[in-house]
């Protein structure tokens, strides 16, 4: 793969301001893309800018908030305003409330995780998707998560977010497939975020023992995923969910499988 995939490029990360969307930030810079970082803690953004730029990257940080759509509609112009065209996009901003029954869940709460994950996303790609046209075409990714096409107990708000994300995506993809812009989806599995970080280790170690590789993922390994599929290497590839899981949607991998020959265990 070339060393600077994106070079010449222009890409804007929403959510950008730690984590994963950190992470896929620096990962454009690197690829050789000027990066528009959007996000609504602006200290943090402009401290991920200031990385990239002592990398000898180009960035710039906008205060965004993804549920809004005038501030939606200025980050992209200022995408524009600011390198003249866009061509990938990382809509990477999440939010929902602390995990709980069902019932339980307060209404505005599930609602404001909805407004981020699904409004947001549909936001992002209603004034990405001109900005890509007008440079001839684009790709976009969303960030969903296996807990978009696999039910987790006690998250419904954040479940039914990043399945709405995954819907969202498909339509997308096969509404401007002809028209230059791809759309695909990345589902990423148990990563090593900040919030995993600060749940300790017995919790990071029941996290790896879910996935069959044995090991929680990065976020440089989603941030590496995410530049792909913007890159040509993927440019016959849209509308697809790429789980980033290290085996979880494969299925169930038990600690002991039986083999031909030997005794059964009880």
């Amino acid at each position: 793969m070339n060393d600077l995939p994106l070079q010449g490029r222009v890409a804007m990360v929403a959510g950008a301001s730690k984590g994963i969307g950190a992470a896929t930030a620096e990962a454009f810079a690197a690829g050789g893309a000027a990066v528009v970082l959007g996000a609504r803690d602006l200290e943090a953004l402009n401290q991920v800018a200031a990385r990239i730029r002592g990398n000898g990257g180009r960035a710039l940080a906008v205060r965004t908030d993804v549920s809004d759509e005038a501030s939606m509609r200025e980050f992209t112009e200022a995408a524009l305003a600011e390198y003249g065209r866009l061509d990938a996009a990382f809509n990477d901003a999440t939010d929902g409330p602390m995990p709980a029954p069902l019932t339980d869940i307060d209404t505005a709460e599930f609602d404001r995780g909805i407004a981020t994950n699904v409004r947001g996303t549909f936001l992002g790609m209603k004034y990405q998707i001109p900005a890509m046209l007008r440079g001839g075409g684009g790709a976009i990714v969303n960030m969903a998560s296996l807990a978009g096409s696999t039910g987790v107990a006690n998250l419904a708000a954040y479940v039914a977010g990043k399945a709405g994300i995954i819907g969202l995506t498909k339509v997308a993809a096969l509404d401007y497939a002809d028209k230059g812009i791809r759309v695909n989806v990345v589902a990423p599995g148990t990563i090593l975020t900040h919030h995993l970080e600060r749940a300790g280790e017995q919790a990071q170690r029941g996290a790896a023992m879910a996935a069959p590789m044995g090991r929680i993922g990065t976020v440089t390994e989603v941030a590496n995923t995410v530049l792909w599929l913007c890159s040509e290497q993927a440019s016959y590839i849209t509308g697809i969910v790429v789980p980033i899981d290290g085996g979880q949607s494969a299925g169930t991998k038990p600690p002991h499988m039986y083999r031909p020959g030997e005794p059964m265990r009880h």
